[in-house]
């Protein structure tokens, strides 16, 4: 077991792209904790999603040695990452550790994460270490990125390590910083055993393997431990750290970061946020765990063939293990048959989720269109919440529908805030304050509802700011707002799984749009086919598709009309009987086409 006084807890927290995973793997080399050879991009990304996006998605930690002044010191870094959706991971991490390496790019300077996540550091009580990566390329703004630094979130300039992960400048700096300022863990090694359980994952030939921070006490092999949420107890089989492969030790004692495998087969079991303690002398209290994450994007999950059904089920049961902030419960269409509604994060969430399960898992999915939750006040005066519009009740029974609304900031180069503002007023945003960072840069607060933020917000704004323009975003509430249900009718039939809520405004508008795409999508079959868009039981959009004509009569050359007329009556009978056991094919196109109308 080692000394808590040389141990040190510590996360990398930056905006996407700033150089967290880079500097990790130096960090990591440096201390040959990995060697030259096993030195590529971004070790601790190990999902494949992660390399192909070259993005951080889950948090991991390792355990690094550092030799300083006569000493070894233990350094374990929880690697976290960037983007917006998976700021949960980020404060997961953060609650296991005393300190922060604080990145910001020296060309890009403060951006929306970079902010989000500092504060988010802050309020957890940790030592920031300021630091400005990529001194070395080849154009850099350091002066400016440390007046913005100062503004934004009052740093003192002489604090901020300047470095360069990629070409490893300034590495034994950060390392001298990380022992300084940084405190050692306090914890009472001979006192009831306290672990927090900041992450697990399922292996396939070991069952669950948690992932924990001692706080107090100490944990080894053969002890019998008990999950205080969960209330089941299991014997560890073997504890270990992350060096970064997985390591075996003998103990893990007060500050110190590792896994435990105790042959957890049943995966309810192990909570995200959880205390484990002894059971034969269990803690008083549990660790003040985490807020339970909001879920504020939902979609269903269908599998192509219905005998993926059981697949399906165990893979989101993994993923949901691996994944706290992902939730999943069946549910039926009519359209699509059985299959899973999914709650997450975000957008980028849902995407990669979705990316794993085709991957990974190899199931063929049919997704529908995302949307956000919504509150009801109903006419009795009870609330509820509703996450797909199929659940939405008649209007008649509803006082009041709320929709979800976000504080979102906006950090853009100046000469692009009207645009962005005006992009704001066009989604029924309110305005509330804008901030110059420097001469040419500016923050703006907007509050808008979740629903216009998720889908193309972040695309548009890339797009405006020509790339330099970055967001954050959290939500603050619902609020009453005039929303209606709008109900797709293919062949007079309502098809579920199309059904949207939006803004009485735009429901005309979009419900035409709607129709016009789904004409696109939809074959030509046999008979007409009409797409129709309702409120209720009133119209508001009609399209239709023709029908497929074959000439029947291209064999008749010359000869009586009388013969033509024949086989076009048989067309027409035949015709009128595919009309009443007529099926329409719906391709998978046409449900995400419903996220494309928005800008028509």
């Amino acid at each position: 077991m080692m000394d808590p006084r040389y141990i040190r807890n510590f996360s990398i927290i930056a905006h996407i792209d700033h150089g967290k995973s880079t500097l990790a793997d130096q960090l990591l080399l440096k201390t040959g904790t990995i060697t030259q050879r096993e030195f590529r991009e971004q070790i601790l990304d190990d999902l494949d999603v992660e390399r192909e996006r070259g993005i951080t998605i889950k948090a991991r930690a390792v355990a690094i040695h550092y030799d300083y002044q006569g000493h070894t010191y233990e350094l374990n870094l929880v690697d976290t990452p960037g983007h917006v959706d998976f700021h949960y991971e980020v404060s997961r991490s953060l609650a296991a550790c005393e300190g922060a390496l604080l990145l910001v790019d020296a060309f890009q300077g403060v951006q929306a994460q970079t902010v989000a996540n500092a504060y988010a550091a802050i309020n957890s009580d940790l030592v920031i270490i300021p630091c400005v990566n990529k001194i070395d390329l080849p154009v850099v703004r350091t002066d400016e990125v440390l007046d913005e630094m100062h503004t934004v979130l009052g740093i003192d300039p002489d604090e901020v390590l300047h470095i360069s992960g990629k070409s490893a400048i300034g590495i034994d700096d950060v390392f001298k910083a990380l022992i300084e300022r940084i405190p050692a863990p306090s914890g009472d090694a001979s006192g009831p055993l306290k672990a927090l359980v900041f992450d697990s994952k399922y292996d396939n030939y070991r069952g669950v393997v948690t992932y924990v921070r001692v706080r107090e006490g100490r944990i080894a092999a053969g002890k019998k431990i008990l999950f205080m949420k969960a209330g089941v107890s299991h014997e560890v089989l073997e504890v270990g750290q992350f060096r970064p492969h997985m390591v075996k030790c003998d103990e893990l004692g007060p500050g110190q970061v590792g896994y435990i495998v105790a042959g957890i087969k049943d995966l309810s079991a192990v909570h995200v946020g959880d205390t484990v303690t002894e059971a034969n002398r269990p803690a008083a209290q549990p660790l003040p765990g985490y807020k339970p994450p909001q879920q504020m994007v939902f979609c269903g999950m269908y599998p192509i063939e219905a005998t993926d059904f059981e697949k399906l089920r165990e893979e989101l049961q993994k993923m949901g293990l691996n994944d706290a902030s992902f939730s999943y419960l069946p549910e039926t269409s009519d359209a699509l048959g059985f299959g899973f509604r999914c709650g997450f994060l975000g957008m980028l969430h849902m995407e990669i989720i979705q990316q794993r399960l085709e991957k990974e898992a190899q199931i063929d999915l049919i997704q529908t269109a995302p949307n956000v939750t919504y509150e009801l006040l109903m006419a009795d005066g009870a609330t509820q919440r509703v996450d797909n519009p199929q659940d939405v009740p008649n209007t008649g029974m509803i006082k009041e529908f709320r929709e979800p609304i976000v504080r979102v900031n906006f950090i853009v180069p100046a000469a692009n805030i009207g645009s962005i503002m005006q992009l704001c007023e066009d989604r029924r945003g309110t305005y509330k304050s804008t901030e110059y960072l420097g001469p040419t840069r500016a923050q703006i607060v907007y509050e808008l509802p979740l629903a216009e933020v998720i889908y193309d917000m972040h695309d548009k704004l890339k797009s405006i700011t020509r790339g330099y323009g970055t967001m954050d975003y959290e939500v603050i509430g619902f609020r009453a707002a005039d929303l209606v249900k709008v109900d797709i009718l293919v062949k007079g039939n309502r098809v579920d799984a199309l059904a949207t809520i939006m803004h009485r405004d735009q429901a005309e508008r979009r419900g035409r749009g709607l129709c016009k795409r789904l004409k696109e999508e939809i074959s030509k079959h046999q008979f007409e086919i009409p797409i129709q868009a309702a409120i209720g039981g009133r119209i508001i959009a009609r399209e239709t598709i023709q029908a497929l004509r074959k000439n029947v009569t291209a064999k008749c050359y010359g000869g009586d009309v009388t013969r033509k007329r024949k086989l076009w009556a048989k067309q027409k009978e035949g015709k009128k009987r595919l009309k009443q056991f007529g099926q329409v094919e719906i391709p998978q196109k046409a449900f995400l086409s419903v996220l494309e109308v928005g800008d028509e």
